[in-house]
């Protein structure tokens, strides 16, 4: 794609130092939706921006757009970004846009106003060359609590599109997924996660009488090793197994000559498609149940989730992002699903969803910053994904 498809004023470049210089940090809409909605009316999309709010939480501002008729192609993402830290610290005003050399700086270039930019500016150029009887739709689904408490953001816009009678073919959502170059690696999946705290329940008392006393500690020792002793899974086709890690064990007990009464521990579970929360809770009530025997008093409390490991299977959505990335980088991405959670776990549940986006080493880092050429690489392969996904709606009609 040349860069005559990118004109100055609608260049990912240009476009992501807009988005950088609204200070959208979560919950904040920061101007970052409105500049976004700007543009995309005046290119004739149809542009609602809804606030959703839950009692304990901050009202929340997304965005969602649509042009065209027909199977309809989502770009999802985020304008909220995490707050900067010392802003003394960076080489440049986090909110500034700065370009050093090949490089932008900013909060949010990689994660992920940039691919944000990146989308805009793909999209702009499409409908520029095809005008808007594409034989399709694409729409913008755009919320501004990913990096907070997700709970006002994609899952609620999701139902709203739905109940006014929204549907989606596929979904690019625009994470920072590549590891180290552009083009190394699609997310098709994304793991579960599962926390749980564990307390063992003894009985205080002073350490020279320990007949009078019941020491938790042994005891929790004892039933984290249930846990730990034998792996979860030995992974799947697309998973890596799935692994259980304690995150802290605390007593909080200062006094050197006294048992404690309680012992805790918090545990994780990034866990593959061979569980959901329901099984994995079961065979961790079996494990803790067999280590402790008759001896041990513990209690097990799961942590509610809305993260369930899902995979999106290899199809010819698939394989149209994947070559338009090998075509303009050269390079054949590994499908993978490593990595945390992300807006996908909700987006799943509308329609088949990957992600592809910026490289990610400094996302959420002082001088977060992406290299301009990726911003226009990103951009293009987006255009080539466009353009592969709309030759003729008739061509595929399974995507209804």
């Amino acid at each position: 794609m040349t860069d005559a498809a990118f004109p100055p004023a609608r260049s990912p470049l240009t476009l992501a130092q807009g988005l950088i210089r609204c200070p959208s940090v979560t919950p904040s809409e920061g101007g970052a939706l409105a500049y976004l909605a700007g543009i995309l009316g005046r290119a004739g999309f149809a542009v609602e921006r809804p606030v959703f709010s839950e009692a304990g939480t901050p009202d929340v501002e997304n965005l969602y757009a649509r042009i065209g008729t027909g199977p309809c192609l989502l770009f999802a993402g985020h304008t909220d970004v995490v707050p900067p830290g010392d802003a003394a610290a960076w080489r440049h005003d986090p909110f500034g846009g700065t370009v050093e050399g090949s490089e932008l700086f900013g909060r949010g270039a990689v994660d992920m106003k940039g691919g944000i930019a990146c989308m805009l500016a793909a999209v702009l150029a499409f409908l520029e060359r095809r005008g808007p009887d594409f034989g399709g739709a694409i729409a913008f689904l755009i919320t501004g609590d990913e990096e907070g408490p997700a709970v006002n953001g994609t899952v609620k816009l999701l139902d709203w599109a739905k109940a006014r009678g929204e549907r989606f073919a596929h979904c690019l959502l625009g994470e920072p997924t590549n590891p180290d170059t552009l083009g190394e690696m699609i997310k098709i999946g994304r793991r579960g996660s599962l926390t749980g705290d564990l307390a063992v329940h003894g009985v205080q008392g002073h350490v020279a009488y320990p007949h009078r006393a019941e020491n938790p500690i042994p005891g929790l020792l004892r039933l984290a090793q249930g846990l730990l002793a034998t792996p979860l899974d030995a992974g799947t086709a697309h998973f890596d197994a799935s692994n259980l890690e304690f995150t802290t064990m605390d007593v909080g007990n200062p006094a050197t000559n006294v048992i404690p009464a309680e012992a805790r521990a918090t545990f994780n579970i990034r866990f593959n498609d061979l569980w959901t929360p329901e099984t994995l809770a079961a065979e961790l009530h079996d494990r803790l149940a067999a280590a402790a025997g008759n001896t041990v008093r513990y209690s097990l409390d799961l942590r509610p989730t809305n993260s369930v490991a899902f995979l999106t299977r290899p199809d010819a959505f698939v394989e149209t992002v994947t070559d338009a990335i090998e075509a303009e980088t050269g390079l054949r991405p590994a499908l993978s699903t490593t990595g945390g959670t992300s807006d996908a776990r909700f987006i799943k549940d509308a329609c088949p969803v990957i992600e592809f986006g910026l490289v990610g080493q400094t996302m959420h880092q002082i001088d977060e910053r992406v290299a301009v050429a990726d911003l226009d690489r990103l951009a293009a392969i987006y255009g080539r994904v466009l353009d592969g996904y709309f030759p003729d709606a008739a061509a595929m009609p399974d995507r209804a």
